[in-house]
């Protein structure tokens, strides 16, 4: 649906040339860690596009829920190396770009439900 499209594949790629985004932190948040942040972003995303599609068929939301899933495997897989740290400004505004970005594969994806 998602995780197995061309775009989803480049959107990974762009997340490991970007990498050094997550190499340092010197402005990091104390209060929340990366996986913090990035779950919180993609559960927003995901309730959001629910929102937006009301009549959303329950398998159809399923399907999303399980490729949910696998975005934050990806996420964690791809920043495992600091995936509990704490998260920087820069961090969180990388995220907040990149998972916008994966919302709008979502966004398509739900289209073709229509």
């Amino acid at each position: 649906m998602v995780v197995d499209t061309d775009g989803y594949q480049a959107l990974i790629e762009h997340l490991a040339m970007n990498l050094d985004v997550f190499l340092s932190n010197p402005d990091a948040n104390e209060n929340e860690s990366i996986e913090e942040v990035a779950t919180d972003m993609v559960a927003s995303n995901i309730m959001a596009l629910f929102e937006q599609n009301p009549e959303l068929h329950s398998s159809v939301r399923f399907k999303l829920l399980k490729e949910v899933d696998l975005v934050i495997q990806d996420l964690e897989e791809v920043l495992a190396g600091c995936w509990n740290r704490s998260a920087s400004n820069q961090q969180i505004a990388f995220l907040e770009e990149y998972i916008s970005l994966v919302k709008n594969l979502f966004d398509s994806a739900v289209a073709k439900y229509d």
